[in-house]
Formats: C-alpha cells, structure tokens, sequence
C-alpha cells in the first residue's frame, strides 16, 4: 500500500489541508508579489502626472482581455491535464501541455496584429485629450506587441499548477515581478544613465519581467516537471486535444473577458463626470488586487486538486477542498474589506492623489468593496464549476454580475443621482452573483459529485 501511495500523486492521497495549504501558499505569495508591481508601476507613473495615470488606467481591458485569452486557455488545459492524470490517461496529459503550448503562441499572434493596428484607435473612442491618447496608445503598443512573455508565461505557469508544483510559480513570478518594480523608476525616470522614456518605460518594465517569467517557467516545465513532456519535436496540433482543453477554456476566456468590457463601460460612464474619476477607477483596481490575488492564488491551488480527484471519484476529498477554500477565501476578503475602510485616504496616497481625487475616491473605495464580503464565496466556487467542466456555469454568473446588472445600474445610478451613487452598483451586483452561485453550486453537486460516492478505499 505504501508503495502504491508513494507512485500517486501527492493529490490524490496528502490530507486536504495539508495539500491545500501547500499547493496554495507560494501561489499567493507569487500573487501577492504580482500584486505589488501593479501598485508600484501605476505609483510611479503617477508621479510624472495625473493623465499619466489615467492612460494607464484606461489600458487596463486591454491587458485584462489577454490575461483572460491566457489565464482562460490555461484553465482549460489545467482541467484536463490534472484530470487526465487522475484518470492514468498519461499520454493525453501530454497532449494537453504541448497543445497548451502551441495555443499560447497562437494567442500572442492574434494580439500582437491587433496592437499593431488598433492601439492608437482604442484611445480615440474613449478620449480626445491628445495627452492621454499618445501615452496611452504607447503604453497599449508596447503591452501587446511584445506580449509573448506574458502568454507563454502564464500557460507554463498552468502545466506546473497542474502537476502539483506551485512552489516552482513562485519563482517565476517572483522573478518577474521583482524585475518589473526595479526596471519601472529606472526606465520612466530615465535613472543610471538610461533614457526618460516615461509611460513607454513602464509598459517596457512590465513586457520584460514577463519574458524573465516566461524563460524560467519553460525551464521549470522542462527540467523539473516529471509527469510531462513538453518536447515540441516533431509536433502536430490535435484538434481533438484542443477542443477539450475550449470546452472549459472559452468559457472562462469569456468570463473573464467580460471584466474587459465591464471596464471599458464603467470608464465611459466615469468620462461623462471627470477623468480623475477614472483614475480613482484605475487605482481601485490595482489596490484591490491585493485582496483578491491571493484568493485567486488559493484557487489556483485548490483547481488542480478538484480535477485530480473527480477523475478519480473521490467525493470526500472534493468537498473538503471545496469547504476550506471557501472558508479561506470569505476570511481574506474580510480582512480586505477592513483596510479598505480604515485606511482608505493612505491608500489613495500612494498615487499621489489630489484633493479633487480624494473627495471621488474615499467614498468610491469604501462603497465598491462592501461586494467583498460576497465576492469570496463566488470566486472559488466560480473556480470549482471549471475544475469539475461546468465552465459556463461561471461564465453565467459572469455576465449576470458584470453585463445584466453592473452597467444598467451604474449608468441609471449616474443619470438620475450623480457619480456618487454609481458606486453603489458593484455591491449590488455582487449580491446577485453570490445568489446565483449557491443555487448553481447546488445543482452541481446533486449532478456531478453527489453520484461518485464514496472511494473504494479510505486513505
């Protein structure tokens, strides 16, 4: 028995807190770090003006929709990889990483055509403030264009989440964020001798802590991650392959696409009252990327081992991962909603925030992250519908937060009561998503984990 244990993986026999907690763990410190640069980066560029920052604010459902593109696809392959492991289908857990790879260039491509020939025209439907259009069509340049690192990245990162190797993520995104925060006052600032290039020196900060994340990544899968092989010799995409690793991919692709365009909306509103508005936006995002960051650093752990053991019809082991995310998820966002409240004003601080931004932005930040207290319980089980194959389960609850309720009521909200109120949207958005989630987790258990019963044997 013990032999036997020794040639499973860890996923299907180490105890659930245990395995959750060291799955999950250097996910959420890589995150917590990726979390900072994204602070860092909009600080600094806050500091040559606030146009600066609002530019970068408005490029946020550009980036947005290629991590979707990537985190998406890597979804897909992370469900079936992990499930075909479970399953001792070796040959088809192969299959998924080298098809994994092969999608995540084919995703640069697209997006590398499209910031060639659109970056400056994304601006111009926004903004006629020429300040903004060409800081802001640069910025857009340089993140697409050079996007390679962030895809490949992102799907090496997948194959190791997959296997159970997340210590590994840690580095790589370490590595690149850590980069990312000593290239962006050197570059924009013009430090050491290189040249002042601004807005361009942050998005070039950002595009090479990605490359140094995607080489360390690919290294990782390479010479350390076992139970694949990523050889691309001799390769051939299988349609097949690749239509499983879609089945749950383009529905989290579209989920979190979605949150592209809910920005995109929620900044046109914004415009009709000031751009400082859109700035205190953009800021919100980036600082609340440190409470959910590790919530999705937990989900990242917790995916794998959902998959792994639905393959392996492990019911128990399922719903004690399912149980404990959610627990850990809702204390985190709790924690969140505290400092929001307590610390609103120093946090705005760190952008270098004008009284004119202050008296938008204290009230907005205290407003939007009353949702966290639903949103923790909606993300991870969001994240359990894809690990079981029920992506659209997500997406369902996707679009009904962030189309069918966000943006009517934000624009009704700021038509007959004003900026101020349109804050309020998110919150109630959240409660709708919350409601749905429960009533689909439900049917989800009733049809697909309620009737694996219980192991043949116990641990």
């Amino acid at each position: 028995m013990a032999e036997e244990i020794q040639k499973e993986n860890k996923m299907g026999y180490m105890p659930i807190p245990k395995l959750l907690f060291t799955m999950s763990i250097p996910m959420v410190i890589s995150m917590l770090v990726q979390a900072l640069y994204n602070v860092v980066d909009s600080a600094f560029v806050a500091k040559l003006n606030e146009n600066a920052l609002t530019a970068v604010s408005m490029a946020f459902p550009v980036q947005n929709l290629m991590i979707a593109v990537s985190v998406g696809t890597g979804v897909g392959i992370n469900a079936l990889l992990s499930r075909s492991l479970g399953e001792k289908q070796f040959e088809q857990a192969n299959l998924a990483a080298r098809n994994g790879l092969f999608l995540g260039i084919a995703s640069y491509l697209v997006f590398a055509v499209l910031g060639l020939i659109g970056s400056r025209q994304f601006y111009l439907v926004q903004t006629d403030d020429p300040q903004l259009v060409l800081y802001g069509s640069q910025y857009v340049f340089v993140v697409t264009v050079f996007s390679f690192g962030l895809f490949l990245a992102v799907i090496s990162e997948r194959l190791l989440q997959s296997t159970g190797l997340t210590i590994y993520n840690m580095y790589t995104q370490g590595v690149g964020a850590v980069i990312n925060i000593i290239l962006d006052p050197i570059l924009i600032f013009g430090l050491f001798g290189f040249p002042r290039l601004e807005v361009v020196g942050a998005a070039v900060a950002t595009v090479v802590g990605q490359i140094c994340g995607m080489l360390l990544g690919v290294f990782f899968n390479a010479r350390k991650n076992k139970e694949i092989n990523i050889n691309m010799k001799n390769f051939r995409p299988d349609r097949r392959t690749i239509k499983r690793i879609y089945q749950v991919g383009i529905p989290s692709i579209i989920m979190q696409s979605i949150g592209s365009v809910m920005v995109f909306g929620i900044n046109k509103i914004l415009m009709m009252f000031t751009s400082t508005a859109v700035s205190v936006f953009g800021v919100y995002f980036k600082l609340q990327s440190f409470i959910f960051m590790p919530v999705f650093g937990l989900n990242n752990g917790m995916v794998p081992i959902i998959a792994y053991n639905y393959g392996a019809r492990n019911k128990k082991r399922i719903m004690q991962t399912a149980w404990l995310s959610i627990a850990a998820a809702v204390a985190i966002m709790l924690a969140g909603l505290g400092i929001f409240h307590v610390f609103t004003a120093q946090l705005l601080g760190i952008f270098e925030a004008s009284e004119a931004m202050l008296e938008i932005g204290v009230p907005a930040l205290r407003i939007i992250s009353l949702s966290f207290v639903f949103a923790g319980f909606g993300i991870v089980v969001g994240s359990v519908f894809q690990a079981l194959g029920n992506g659209v389960y997500s997406l369902s609850v996707s679009v009904a937060r962030q189309l069918v309720v966000i943006l009517p009521v934000a624009y009704v909200f700021a038509r007959l009561m004003g900026l101020s109120a349109v804050w309020w949207a998110f919150p109630i958005s959240e409660i709708v998503a919350v409601s749905m989630s429960g009533l689909l987790f439900r049917k989800i258990y009733r049809n697909k984990i309620q009737p694996l019963g219980e192991p043949a044997a116990e641990e």
